[in-house]
């Protein structure tokens, strides 16, 4: 199931934070979108809406972002030549925390492309997990491309953001 989530529609935000109050069930969520589209944004109000123990452990065991790992002592210090290396990390650390049987497990990544984010699904599926895709904002709108340049945290400009929204493949 792919969940197409406008950031500025509060209500169906709030409705899926609702319904996913699922301490007892085991969820992947797998979240798509351009940088600055507000996927960590997303999870953080998701993981908010949690009771407070469940919320620590999802920031804790259950949250993964490729991202994170190019964090330096608190600086984000993007390295292309890490890309794959932090893309693989970030998977097997994903799996271990399904392996775990962690509740909710979280993937943070932009996942234009199928192929970007299919071994997070049949890894998940593969232990049992529901998985919900989560797509933010609209990848091949002009207007949103534009915003995400704008706002993203990482520097990414139009022109990248452009050549990602291209790869963006819909279900």
């Amino acid at each position: 199931m792919q969940l197409d989530i406008e950031l500025d529609t509060s209500t169906a935000l709030d409705g899926m934070l609702a319904s996913q109050n699922v301490q007892a069930d085991k969820l992947a969520i797998i979240m798509r979108g351009l940088p600055g589209s507000g996927k960590s944004y997303w999870v953080e109000q998701f993981i908010a809406a949690q009771p407070p123990a469940v919320a620590q452990q999802i920031r804790q065991r259950g949250y993964f972002s490729t991202d994170n790992l190019f964090y330096q002592q608190g600086q984000y210090q993007f390295n292309a030549s890490r890309l794959s290396e932090y893309h693989q990390r970030n998977l097997t650390l994903f799996i271990q925390a399904l392996a775990r049987s962690e509740p909710i497990v979280i993937c943070d990544n932009t996942n234009m492309a199928y192929w970007e984010y299919m071994a997070y699904d049949a890894a998940a599926k593969a232990l049992g997990y529901r998985v919900r895709i989560v797509l933010i904002g609209k990848p091949l709108n002009d207007a949103h491309q534009q915003m995400c340049a704008e706002r993203n945290q990482h520097g990414v400009g139009l022109k990248q953001i452009c050549a990602m929204a291209k790869q963006f493949e819909d279900f």
